[in-house]
Formats: structure tokens, sequence, C-alpha cells
């Protein structure tokens, strides 16, 4: 169906509202990524990118915002926010310069399903890849150390929480959502029952349930994320593992055996990962308690 660019915008800019309430530093986080990228990519023409999880295009967009060379694809599971997207990028901008690609990332042939014309620059992703079960997420970090350049990065913003002192971390992180939520006025589980009731979404909502099942989980970048160091998808039980049970799509998760929301790895965990996948250096570049911005280079 088409979606109008008005609908689109308004489910968009109520999204961005939302996440203000789970993603506590959200474009500070942005911003980080933004930094990380421009700084591996300098001197390169048109740098791609691809954003893993990409939810409505959030972090996509500020990326074509600040680095309007930049060649950007962005993916993620969920047709409804892929079609927000599209729809959003009909009104120009930078989100214009971002293609949506529909992939669950860890299934068989999602990268080949990315159209790359060459080797990444660098990969990023934000709240997204603690869905996926550790050894699944091994397989995708070696992925994608296959298909970035050397010196390439990938870029993960999540809550990951250190080995030592990860009790304080995850205080520190919920003290500060506390200072910082009172703004928010919108939750994620809001967000979701009201779209659901907008007719111009109708036909997409069903086309979500057919591929994904009834659970509102969704692998849309920051969608779900507390500072506490937990996820709306865990306390639902939706997200990647048990949103697609009716999708078509079991042999892409039937080995999971988890049920969470959050595959639990720590910070250390994921270093220790990310060097066996094949990267040379792993390490974070940011955190403020359990939120960090992680960096390894191919």
């Amino acid at each position: 169906m088409g979606l109008s660019t008005t609908t689109a915008a308004r489910w968009v800019e109520r999204w961005e509202l939302q996440q203000q309430r789970y993603a506590i530093d959200r474009e500070e986080r942005f911003t980080v990524i933004a930094d990380v990228v421009e700084h591996v990519t300098a001197g390169r023409r048109h740098p791609l990118v691809v954003d893993l999880g990409c939810g409505p295009g959030s972090l996509a967009v500020r990326l074509a915002r600040r680095l309007p060379r930049a060649r950007i694809v962005a993916v993620d599971m969920d047709p409804v926010l892929l079609e927000l997207a599209r729809a959003h990028a009909g009104s120009g901008g930078p989100a214009h310069a971002v293609r949506y690609v529909e992939a669950v990332i860890g299934a068989e042939g999602w990268t080949s399903a990315l159209g790359l014309d060459g080797p990444l620059d660098a990969a990023v992703s934000t709240t997204a890849l603690h869905y996926l079960p550790g050894h699944r997420l091994q397989r995708v970090y070696g992925q994608l150390a296959g298909i970035l350049r050397p010196g390439g990065v990938l870029v993960n913003a999540d809550h990951l929480v250190p080995e030592d002192a990860s009790d304080i971390a995850v205080h520190v992180g919920r003290r500060r959502a506390r200072r910082q939520r009172a703004f928010a006025h919108e939750d994620w589980e809001s967000w979701w029952a009201a779209a659901e009731q907008d007719p111009e979404l109708t036909d997409l909502f069903a086309q979500r349930r057919r591929l994904h099942g009834s659970v509102p989980g969704t692998t849309g970048g920051d969608a779900h994320p507390t500072a506490a160091g937990h996820t709306a998808g865990a306390r639902d039980g939706g997200g990647w593992d048990s949103g697609r049970r009716d999708a078509g799509r079991e042999s892409a998760r039937r080995d999971d055996g988890r049920g969470s929301g959050n595959n639990g790895l720590t910070l250390d965990r994921h270093t220790a990962m990310l060097r066996a996948a094949g990267f040379g250096q792993a390490a974070p570049v940011w955190q403020v308690g359990s939120s960090c911005v992680l960096v390894a280079v191919r």
C-alpha cells in the first residue's frame, strides 16, 4: 500500500518522542556513532554504511544528515517500521538518501539481501543486536567481519553491562533514567497500540502479523531499551526471539531456545566475541552506566 508522507511523518515524530522514555542519552549515542563513522570514512568519496535494526530510520537519517555523500543501507525485519521509514523519506531531506531493506539479521542469506556493491566502511546498530542469542550473534559478527573492508568498523550502541561492578553500572543507569524521564509522555507499548488503530496502517499491521506473528516486538533499532540495563522486549516476551513464531521463518531461529528479549551478554563477552570473529580491535568509546557505544575495527 502507499502510505502518505503526512501519516508517516506523524508516526515517526511520535516514535522519536517515545524513544526518549527508554533511550536515555539517545541523541548523545547517535552523535558518538556519527563521530566514529565520520572519522573512519574521512577521505572516502562515497562511504558505504549499513544500519542494522534500523526501525523507522532514526539513526540512518541522522547519519545521512551528517554524511551527505554516504550510501546508507538500513535493514530491519518489521514491515510497518520500514514502510514508515520509506514514506517519510518521500518528503525529501536526509531520509531520501537511505535505502531500506527487509531482512532478518542472522537468517540464511541476509547479507546478500542487502544488495551491497562492495565492502562496507561501517556497520552500525543501536539497541538491536541484544535480541540475537549468543551463538547467532557470534555468527553475525563473523559475517560482518567478512563484508567490512580492512579498517572498517562495527559500531554497536546498546546496554552492555561490564563484568566488574555490574550492579553499580545498572544502578547508575537507573538513577540517570529517573532524572531524565520526566519529559517523556508516551511509552513504547502505547505507540504500537495507537499505531495499530490508524486506518492508514491497517494493511501494514496485517502484513506484520502474517510475517512476524502478533507479538508487538520489533528489531527496530532503539525501540526498547531502558537505562536500567534491560529492555521492554524482555518485559513483554516480544522482540527478536518470540515475535516471529508464525512468520514462516522458523528455520532462522529454531535453535534459539531462549525466549528472551535480551541475550544477557556482558560488554567483556561482546569484545571477546568480536575478536574471535576477526576484528583486530574492540573497545567501548563512550559509556554511562550500562549504556555503551562499542567499536570494533576490522
